[in-house]
């Protein structure tokens, strides 16, 4: 694969950050569905219980591998300017930036209104906790945990991984957090056979995380959110996610984690952050704080893009 040059990257990245805030993902169609049924239709091949880990590596190989692959040979053959244009499609593809605005703003909305039984629907479609009796701290909580922690994973793992290798490196990122998703679970079907998923996502995600967790950080009140990073974040049971949602909630003054049901049973889980329990008015602090994130990733791109062109007297 021929590297893109670093104003290429700034200018390619933003160029799809654009496009992305302008139209959201593909309303029809949208590749990740076809995805997923390929994904279903392997662990339902391969999870026999038999092969445990081995079988979800294969699994996950199979999934990400061909389409990556495919991706990385086109951007090589083809002439520059129709592999720009399939960088900038593979990172729109792998951003998600309007659409976790579209899911969590209405939510906002709904609790600023009191409108509680509007706001547990829209709740239900991001989380997998249950929703039906969560009052609005609980809502809240939730619609904060996940803007904080998907503005990492639907956002800037991408741009990441989009800086590192293009376009097909924002691909392969987006396909493995998907896989992650379907299989990283800790549950008796998923336990070995997700493991691959799961350890794979941790790594890929390993050094977005913690820039993303450091952006937060410097884009509110640094002090705090460097304190409850270094002190919470190891509590949580994701070694990726708890940085990010340590260092977001104590940038923006406010507490998440707790009590939550998952699956009809009630989880304990430690406490991120400081200053007021979430409640409806952090919920749009907190997509804020994400996009405020994306305007610095993007400058510090274009800073470096500019410094990397030699200067002629």
């Amino acid at each position: 694969m021929i590297m893109l040059s670093l104003p290429l990257t700034a200018a390619l990245a933003t160029l799809a950050v654009a496009i992305d805030r302008w139209t959201g993902e593909p309303r029809t169609a949208h590749p990740l569905v076809g995805f997923g049924k390929l994904a279903s239709a392997l662990e339902a091949r391969l999870n026999t219980g038999r092969r445990g880990r081995l079988a979800g590596l294969l699994g996950w190989l199979l999934a990400v591998v061909p389409p990556v692959a495919i991706a990385a040979w086109l951007v090589a053959v083809l002439p520059l300017p129709l592999a720009c244009a399939v960088h900038v499609a593979l990172l729109w593809f792998a951003l998600g930036a309007r659409s976790l605005h579209d899911h969590i703003a209405p939510i906002a909305a709904a609790l600023a209104r009191r409108d509680l039984a509007q706001a547990r629907v829209l709740t239900s479609r991001i989380v997998s906790r249950e929703t039906a009796t969560a009052d609005e701290a609980a809502l809240a909580r939730a619609a904060v945990e996940s803007a904080l922690e998907n503005g990492n994973d639907a956002i800037f793992g991408a741009l990441f991984w989009f800086a590192i290798a293009g376009g097909p490196g924002a691909l392969a990122f987006r396909l493995a957090n998907t896989l992650d998703a379907m299989w990283g679970y800790r549950t008796p079907r998923y336990l070995r056979y997700g493991w691959a998923a799961a350890r794979i996502d941790d790594v890929l995600n390993w050094i977005p995380a913690r820039l993303t967790a450091t952006s937060y950080a410097l884009l509110g009140d640094t002090r705090t959110a460097w304190r409850c990073w270094r002190d919470q974040a190891r509590r949580w049971d994701s070694p990726n996610a708890g940085p990010v949602m340590a260092a977001g909630a104590g940038s923006l003054n406010v507490r998440i984690g707790g009590a939550a049901v998952y699956h009809g049973a009630l989880e304990q889980r430690p406490t991120l952050g400081a200053g007021e329990p979430a409640a409806a008015r952090h919920v749009p602090a907190a997509l804020q704080l994400v996009e405020r994130t994306v305007t610095l990733w993007l400058a510090v791109l274009i800073v470096l893009a500019l410094l990397s062109v030699p200067f002629h007297a």
